[in-house]
């Protein structure tokens, strides 16, 4: 009995094994970053339900027009209607489901330029309707080497908080354009806003930090991914981010991806857009 007794009083004593504090801390920050992306997920599909269906009226309406009009010159005119609209519900489709695929470990090489445009169409409508006018400053650049559903969560966040930042309409600028010096791929997301206070600056890549004081008029804040997660991505990809801010005239991000090897990179087939360059103005921050 004594014996008995004895074992469980070693068993109690004994201490238990698992996880050390170290690795509990990694096992915490990947649910977290699973929390995050699934919160950024469920707002994007509520986003662009709204344009699916748009789409999905386009399609109905041209195959009703097309029924009604025997002559072969209408209906071939409703068919090029339908395949257009049905080529950017699957676009849609494409971009939702990129980011629910979890895909941790496959970076490939990958056209940003492609990728940001895939992202600003998931937010075509939510632009629109807080009257955003973005424009595209593309320049030919090589590919990159990145988890694509990964960075478009980053895109997604930094979109957003540019949009609100905004909340009377104003214009977005995205520069795509390669650093040779540093063999980078550079890109740059630029509000018009109110500026970040200098006091705040600092801190924006600290884990739970945020200038918002909650959702905006359309009920949501960001995407859930905090800029500090963004920071672990870019890197994760062996990538840098930096923001310039100025009151009064506005924020840039600026997310500097290595080029892919010359084995794999390819041109982006983008001619660049003859616009004058916007030059945000210091203070700046830089993580990574």
């Amino acid at each position: 009995m004594s014996g008995t007794v004895d074992g469980l009083r070693r068993e109690h004593c004994e201490p238990a094994t698992g996880p050390s504090l170290p690795e509990q801390v990694e096992l915490l920050k990947a649910r977290l970053a699973q929390a995050q992306k699934l919160t950024g997920l469920g707002e994007l599909v509520s986003t662009t339900t709204h344009e699916f269906n748009n789409v999905l009226m386009t399609i109905i309406n041209y195959a009703k027009l097309g029924l009604r009009h025997k002559d072969s010159a209408n209906r071939e005119k409703c068919f090029d209607k339908i395949l257009t609209a049905a080529n950017r519900a699957a676009k849609i489709t494409n971009g939702v489901l990129g980011m629910a695929r979890n895909r941790s470990t496959g970076q490939e090489p990958t056209d940003l330029a492609r990728l940001v445009d895939d992202t600003l169409l998931l937010l075509e409508r939510e632009m629109n309707k807080y009257r955003i006018a973005v424009e595209r400053r593309y320049k030919p650049v090589p590919q990159v080497c990145v988890t694509a559903s990964q960075v478009q969560q980053v895109l997604l966040n930094i979109l957003i908080n540019a949009r609100q930042a905004m909340p009377g309409g104003g214009r977005m600028v995205v520069k795509i354009q390669p650093d040779v010096e540093n063999k980078t791929v550079d890109l740059v997301i630029r509000d018009y806003g109110p500026g970040i206070p200098p006091d705040k600056l600092p801190h924006i890549f600290e884990p739970f930090f945020t200038t918002k004081t909650g959702p905006d008029a359309s009920g949501k804040g960001g995407t859930g991914l905090g800029l500090s997660m963004c920071r672990e991505i870019l890197e994760a990809h062996r990538g840098r981010i930096r923001v310039e801010s100025t009151l009064g005239k506005g924020t840039a991000f600026t997310l500097k991806f290595p080029a892919a090897e010359p084995s794999t990179q390819a041109r982006a087939p983008v001619a660049p857009v003859s616009m004058p360059a916007a030059s945000p103005s210091q203070p700046s921050v830089q993580a990574g």
